[in-house]
């Protein structure tokens, strides 16, 4: 215990207290350090927040480096501060290099810039969900059918890039899908990932579309692994799935021209004396909100689980 009392008494003491200050102020390349090392410790996160972090701190490194060799004339401080600068020198390179090697199609890009990027998706995260679809884009022409009613079997999510994509029951119209919306977001919720199933609609290219698919186990896989990524996908297809609902409420109106609201499933606000209230011919399915709308007059028992 004596040598040890004795290392850190001579490690604080051994050097004589300050009893007069310089009056001149140091260099401008120290100053000019001390404010890049500010600036560079105000760095975000991500590949763009590291590149700024080191760019910043590798210049007041490198500030430190030259004023220790010009005005302190000490061999250890420029040593330690040239390494500090390599480090970070290294460190940019290698997080550029990563910058590089995350390069997607220009449909991927769009597709980042346009709906992921907005959610604060890094492009590490968003590399993971571009190879689970093994980054290709299917083309779908004119006329072809995406699924057929009753036939096509559940077995994969797909997001609409370009086109336009005509969904229909019975030969009645629905609605449409446009681009940055999931083709397939009702089936999917609709079944667990151990269940199987097939289309209750159809649906058409009027357009020649371009779409990403995922196949579905393959997804699952990638959930399990990321649960954000899962957290994101669900956060994705039930926004997706609530403008499909809306896009149908457009087309149900109660009687007398005044429209179905489906926030409200359980009151009919408007009721004319004159006019008896009758009953609804369909039903919404669980999971799915593609279902025929015509005929619907009445709302009280008109359901959207």
């Amino acid at each position: 215990m004596g040598e040890n009392a004795s290392f850190w008494e001579s490690l604080i003491y051994a050097h004589p207290t300050c009893t007069t200050w310089k009056q001149e102020a140091e260099g401008s390349i120290y100053h000019l350090a001390s404010i890049l090392f500010v600036v560079g410790f105000m760095g975000g996160s991500g590949f763009f927040g590291l590149l700024y972090v080191f760019s910043l701190l590798g210049l007041g490194f490198l500030c430190s480096s030259v004023w220790a060799w010009l005005d302190v004339c000490a061999a250890d401080i420029f040593s330690w501060n040239f390494i500090l600068f390599a480090i970070c020198f290294v460190q940019f390179i290698y997080v550029t290099y990563q910058v590089r090697s995350v390069s997607f199609d220009r449909e991927f890009q769009e597709l980042y810039s346009a709906l992921f990027q907005p959610l604060g998706i890094s492009l590490t995260v968003y590399r993971k969900i571009v190879l689970c679809c093994d980054a290709e884009v299917v083309t779908l022409e004119k006329e072809h059918c995406y699924a057929m009613q009753g036939k096509t079997p559940i077995d994969k999510l797909s997001l609409l890039v370009s086109g336009r994509i005509r969904v229909t029951v019975d030969g009645e119209f629905l609605h449409y899908i446009f681009p940055l919306q999931f083709l397939d977001s009702p089936e999917w919720d609709s079944l667990r990932p151990t269940e199987e199933g097939i289309f209750q609609v159809t649906l058409t290219a009027e357009t020649d579309c371009r779409y990403v698919a995922w196949r579905r186990k393959k997804l699952y896989l990638l959930f399990a692994k990321h649960r954000f990524i899962s957290r994101l996908f669900s956060i994705l297809i039930g926004s997706d799935i609530a403008e499909k609902l809306y896009a149908l409420n457009d087309r149900v109106h109660v009687g007398k021209g005044f429209r179905y609201d489906i926030r409200l499933p359980n009151f009919y606000h408007v009721s004319l004396p004159e006019t008896p209230p009758v009953q609804p011919s369909h039903h919404l399915q669980r999971g799915s909100p593609r279902r025929k709308p015509a005929g619907v007059t009445n709302c009280s028992s008109f359901s959207a689980h």
